[in-house]
């Protein structure tokens, strides 16, 4: 049976956002009025996300050494809480992964490593390589997905050449291995996904290219809350 939370969240402190800047920090207002520093875990634009004066949650450590002691975890958008924390996504999937909670791939392999060397000269890294000795083996990419426009998601955001080189390194195995693209849609009110060709039209091309060749493309849905992390399902892949 699928856990009602993949991740709980610890106790999270409410508050607002005033603002975000140099990508990392981001200004909290607390319910006490106080203003904190908190971490902000996204490099990323939070195109569509990122909306100065809207509720928030932070977690707060107890780690003397670190020098900001909260996180922004989510941000509350028109009554749905979008998931910030982009160091979530790998270890979800991952326990999703081990519990064979995706129908799609629970009967085509066995263990579950991470962080693989692969690609030309091994010098790229896959989220997950799962194996098994009775079928090829699957190299899994997970990309975090918080943009929406109305029940779309949409990867990515901006120009990522970094995605770009992904998908073409996955596409690049096939047919000898099974390459899964998974995108993370971190927020519950999305039913459908594409690429975001007009943020990026050269990672569209590539993710329409790769699934001809046989690319697998998992647009998993999880609902976000200030007590976890839930999966929904898939989301339908409505390519251009």
């Amino acid at each position: 049976m699928t856990p009602d939370f993949f991740y709980p969240y610890p106790t999270l402190i409410s508050g607002i956002l005033r603002k975000r800047y140099k990508r990392f920090f981001a200004d909290i207002e607390l319910e006490s009025g106080e203003i904190v520093v908190a971490h902000c875990p996204n490099t990323g634009p939070m195109t569509g996300v990122c909306q100065i004066g809207n509720p928030v949650y932070l977690s707060q450590s107890n780690n003397p050494k670190r020098k900001l002691a909260y996180t922004w975890e989510m941000i509350q958008i028109d009554n749905t809480w979008i998931g910030v924390n982009t160091a979530l996504p790998n270890q979800v999937i991952k326990s999703a992964l081990t519990q064979k909670i995706f129908p799609e791939l629970a009967d085509l392999y066995e263990e579950v490593k991470s962080e693989v060397p692969y690609g030309k000269n091994k010098k790229s890294r896959v989220d997950f390589l799962l194996t098994s000795a009775e079928h090829p083996p699957i190299y899994l990419e997970v990309k975090n997905t918080t943009l929406s426009q109305g029940n779309l998601a949409l990867f990515p955001d901006t120009v990522t050449t970094r995605g770009q080189k992904h998908l073409q390194e996955l596409t690049d195995l096939l047919p000898d291995a099974k390459s899964v693209m998974l995108y993370f849609i971190n927020r519950g009110d999305c039913s459908e996904f594409n690429a975001g060709n007009e943020f990026d039209p050269t990672y569209g091309q590539l993710l329409t290219e790769g699934v001809k060749k046989g690319l697998m493309v998992l647009p998993c849905r999880f609902a976000v809350s200030p007590e976890g992390i839930r999966y929904l399902g898939l989301a339908t892949f409505v390519p251009s």
